[in-house]
């Protein structure tokens, strides 16, 4: 077992109180601090999909959200994820098989993209590959609903960044709890332990991968999510950690000196 240190979060942006947590990086034998939250163009593909360039689309750093976050401390049952789902997005209308959701970990969590009205995105299937119609400028989330008993851990990437730090994404990093039986939100990069910057679509170039130094343009167009199961007690130690959290994006005149 690895131990982890989580954080519960309260998302005051959503009526219903969902729960995420955050696990730590995961080394044998180590543990660290981890989060819970608490509450244009149309071209048809084939089974390869190719993206025209005008069409490719990435994720630029919208509006702040309140989104309260606090940690304490969980454990992975193990290192090793129990699924692994990637979804690609640009802006034209997809062929291949249209979907509902998204079915996760043999069923147990189902997994869907909305607007920020909790109106479902049109997705597609083809093969085993997932993909999602989508617009500039339209804001989105990613939803997780856990229809079991068990705990897990979602560790969320867009494009190529880590959701919660703002790095180059590791499936190591720390991810959000999704209680039993719950909805997990997440609505954009987090900057603090209170808000976070809700996810719109953009052009590649002001997306927030082509204005971070941790980012790539050549990464845009791809939402990741890798699913740990978690050994949570019903009351966890909460615990009190530093704000590891995705750094602003705005342009600094004289960089070296911050």
């Amino acid at each position: 077992m690895m131990n982890t240190n989580i954080h519960i979060l309260k998302n005051l942006s959503i009526h219903k109180i969902s729960y995420l947590l955050f696990s730590c990086l995961l080394v044998a034998c180590s543990s660290a601090p981890v989060q819970e939250l608490s509450k244009s163009s149309s071209n048809h593909i084939q089974s390869t999909p190719y993206t025209k360039a005008d069409e490719k689309l990435g994720t630029r750093w919208g509006d702040e959200i309140q989104s309260t976050v606090s940690s304490v401390n969980l454990k992975r049952l193990s290192n090793q994820p129990v699924a692994e789902v990637q979804v690609r997005y640009a802006d034209k209308d997809f062929v291949g098989r249209e979907i509902n959701s998204i079915s996760v970990g043999a069923g147990q969590i189902s997994f869907v993209i909305t607007n920020d009205m909790a109106k479902k995105l049109p997705m597609y299937r083809v093969d085993n590959n997932y993909y999602l119609s989508a617009k500039e400028g339209q804001s989105y989330q990613l939803r997780y609903t856990n229809h079991s008993n068990r705990t897990y851990e979602i560790v969320a990437s867009v494009d190529g960044l880590d959701v919660i730090n703002g790095k180059s994404a590791s499936r190591s990093y720390n991810g959000y709890v999704l209680r039993p039986y719950s909805t997990l939100v997440i609505e954009g990069f987090r900057k603090n332990n209170n808000t976070i910057a809700s996810f719109i679509f953009s052009k590649p170039k002001d997306s927030y991968a082509n204005n971070n130094p941790s980012g790539s343009i050549y990464n845009v167009g791809i939402i990741g999510s890798v699913v740990y199961e978690l050994n949570a007690p019903k009351k966890p130690q909460t615990i009190t950690t530093p704000n590891p959290y995705a750094p602003n994006p705005q342009p600094q005149a004289f960089p070296a000196d911050n």
